[in-house]
């Protein structure tokens, strides 16, 4: 990845020191007038200069003819004008010496064919001025730190946007922007909010690689239709797990990507979305689907607690609710420990004899006796407890509110769990009290599940955390060194040269020997004890099962020849011209079937698929997935990740399978396909055969680029 562009430094786009608006127009309420009334009514303190040859001055401000004539320093261009007129602009903000230049102007790249010739025009002149831009067809720039509003839109006009420690970056800046509107409304704060538009030049990585990097920007969201960016998307990733913040990710466009043409079976189980789900689960991504769930994650990660396990106390006023937060957190993978005696101990001392001290806890209505100080009394110890990681609790409601909320962030002063509170009633109901709570670092959710979802995603993003250390504590061990391989021509290797590259890097492959049709004929004893396997050994027929040359338990010598026969004749009905290397007689294997497979995609690179073989496959659709390299202890995260891994360990009496050569298999085959990334396209190992002893594959399919 040291290979990848870096971003560029944005920070004068986010904080110039004069602004030219290119194509400004007198009528304030216009998409050339919005930007004059957000620079000189909203707190900017840089300069102004407004640019179009019909008018001497627009809003008090002198009136420019053009670029050229625009003093310096000014570090953005916002354009304004005709979408025919843009690469003019730009060519003369190269020339006037300004870096950088904000697009609004439509009908590009998003207007196809008619709008193509216009595009090459632009990124012509992006090309030869040296300009950084973006958009075109944008919404604009904000910076609200610096009370910086480029752009147009109501959204860009509200009040009630604030700053705060959360950048957003968008590819959709009307819907973008109107949930920044949102988040704002519900206590959050962003300092910068980027719409990318049509990223002629700069694109949402290049935003989102600068953004994470600044102190002022905690938690970084994003609103993302796509990118080609795949290899940068990852990286991101592992740069947030490295500083400790989370990217709240939006990925949207992921139905009816299609299908795509491959020769492996392999590929049909990697379209476009599950790489970037891969990329997402593997960095310190989070996914969102909908503003309420970015507004939660929000403010649980702006609290800066994260939990160090999955085990939560559940804490309520009602047994009901404790029910309903208990069944919820068990759906996310969150688990409800028992509380230790001493814990428990302490507690018979705080609560009603009729309270419930078990997971979840429920300290019954008799708070309200004493204005919930043995509510605030009974978190503490039940945060105190090592088995406890977190805390999610219903919130106490009425005229003490205020009181317990204030008695609650003292008794948390200097603890570093995380505590979630689910609000009970409506939001603006004891509001001042939800307010104080939030804005001293204790989330409240308007909803139990919601709240459960939260905590869920501060428990995923720690979990990364803990993973990326792990793993780079590791230091990357291989299982076996990179091995030199004979890889000449492209295409469909066929399944005996295939196996060949997996023994190179040590999977084991079934016993096999490859023989001319006629050489079987001949054969006067068997070359492989039975039951053996005959197929057609072809590049040209990757699918045996489909052109029906393969038989299966063949246990005598006669079966034998009469298979080959077959199956030479099945291949020359199902493809005349295919090249027919031989016939391949080979061992049966048994066990549990597992699929495993490679597809090295042109932009994120090799990622290794691996499932369950049958139905598992084809109808559940029980795959996982990791690009490649990695080491076992990460292929033993996704034999553990699919449904059907109890299968694996042993069930109605049949002795588990071995899941540490499985692992080891898996890791070998990462380490193929990242080692020959330049080389290979797929790899299908369908099935692989995993039982008490190890691993076998019984069929295996290279493609070579």
């Amino acid at each position: 990845m040291n290979t990848l562009p870096t971003a560029p430094d944005l920070s004068r786009l986010l904080d110039p020191r004069g602004v030219a608006v290119v194509g400004a127009s007198t009528d304030l309420t216009r998409i050339g007038g919005q930007p004059i009334k957000l620079l000189t009514e909203y707190g900017y303190k840089g300069q102004v200069y407004p640019v179009n040859p019909k008018y001497p001055e627009i809003k008090g401000l002198k009136c420019y003819p053009d670029v050229l004539s625009v003093p310096k320093p000014c570090d953005i261009a916002l354009i304004a004008v005709s979408g025919a007129l843009v690469p003019g602009a730009i060519e003369q903000c190269g020339k006037a010496g300004i870096p950088f230049a904000v697009i609004l102007s439509a009908g590009f790249s998003e207007a196809g064919e008619a709008g193509k010739e216009l595009n090459d025009k632009l990124l012509a002149a992006i090309k030869s001025s040296g300009v950084r831009v973006v958009g075109p067809n944008c919404l604009g720039v904000l910076n609200l730190d610096a009370s910086f509003r480029l752009g147009f839109g109501g959204t860009l006009q509200l009040k009630t946007l604030k700053p705060g420690p959360i950048a957003m970056v968008t590819q959709s800046g009307g819907f973008g922007f109107g949930v920044v509107a949102v988040g704002c409304y519900y206590g959050l704060g962003f300092n910068h909010v980027i719409s990318t538009g049509n990223e002629a030049d700069l694109t949402a990585l290049d935003w989102m690689e600068y953004l994470i990097e600044r102190p002022d920007v905690e938690i970084l969201t994003a609103f993302l239709e796509g990118t080609t960016e795949g290899l940068r998307l990852r990286r991101l990733g592992a740069r947030a797990l490295e500083l400790g913040k989370p990217i709240l990710i939006w990925k949207v466009g992921n139905t009816d990507v299609g299908s795509k043409a491959a020769t492996s079976h392999t590929a049909r189980l990697t379209a476009g979305y599950e790489l970037f789900r891969t990329a997402f689960r593997e960095g310190g991504f989070i996914e969102v689907q909908d503003v309420d769930d970015l507004i939660d994650y929000c403010k649980a990660f702006r609290a800066k607690k994260l939990p160090r396990g999955n085990g939560v106390g559940v804490m309520t006023l009602s047994g009901g609710a404790g029910v309903l937060l208990a069944d919820r957190c068990t759906a996310r993978g969150l688990t409800l420990p028992r509380l230790t005696d001493k814990t428990r101990e302490t507690l018979r001392g705080i609560v009603v004899a009729y309270a419930s001290i078990e997971n979840p806890i429920d300290t019954t209505a008799q708070g309200y006796n004493d204005n919930f100080a043995s509510y605030t009394k009974t978190m503490r110890e039940v945060l105190a407890d090592p088995n406890i990681d977190s805390i999610v609790a219903r919130s106490p409601r009425g005229t003490v509110a205020q009181a317990w909320a204030e008695g609650l962030v003292e008794m948390l002063k200097g603890v570093d769990k995380p505590l979630l509170l689910n609000w009970p009633t409506s939001p603006d109901d004891n509001r001042a009290a939800m307010d104080y709570l939030e804005q001293n670092g204790v989330p409240c959710m308007l909803a139990p599940g919601r709240t459960v979802d939260a905590l869920a995603a501060l428990n995923d993003f720690a979990g990364k955390r803990r993973v990326f250390e792990a793993t780079r504590a590791r230091g990357g061990k291989r299982a076996i060194a990179p091995q030199k391989l004979e890889l000449s021509g492209s295409g469909t290797l066929g399944e005996h040269a295939s196996k060949a590259l997996l023994q190179a890097y040590g999977i084991p492959v079934t016993g096999e020997k490859l023989l001319a049709p006629d050489a079987v004929e001949k054969l006067t004893a068997t070359p492989l004890p039975f039951p053996l396997a005959v197929k057609i050994e072809s590049a040209d027929i990757p699918h045996k099962t489909e052109a029906g040359v393969i038989r299966l338990n063949i246990t005598s010598l006669d079966g034998l020849k009469q298979a080959a026969r077959e199956v030479l004749a099945a291949a020359k009905q199902y493809k005349s011209d295919a090249r027919i290397a031989g016939i391949l007689v080979q061992q049966m294997a048994t066990g549990e079937e597992v699929i495993l497979g490679v597809v090295n995609d042109a932009h994120f690179g090799p990622v290794v698929a691996f499932g369950l073989g049958g139905v598992f496959t084809e109808i559940m659709h029980d795959v996982t997935h990791r690009f490649a390299p990695f080491d076992t202890e990460t292929a033993k995260s996704m034999i553990h990740e699919i449904k059907g891994v109890k299968l694996l360990q042993g069930y109605r009496g049949k002795p588990p399978c071995n899941i540490d050569a499985l692992a080891d298999a898996i890791a070998r085959l990462s380490l193929l396909a990242a080692d020959h990334a330049d080389r290979i396209a797929e790899i299908d190992i369908n099935p692989l055969f995993v039982n008490a002893s190890g691993v076998i594959a019984a069929d295996a399919l290279v493609v070579l680029k």
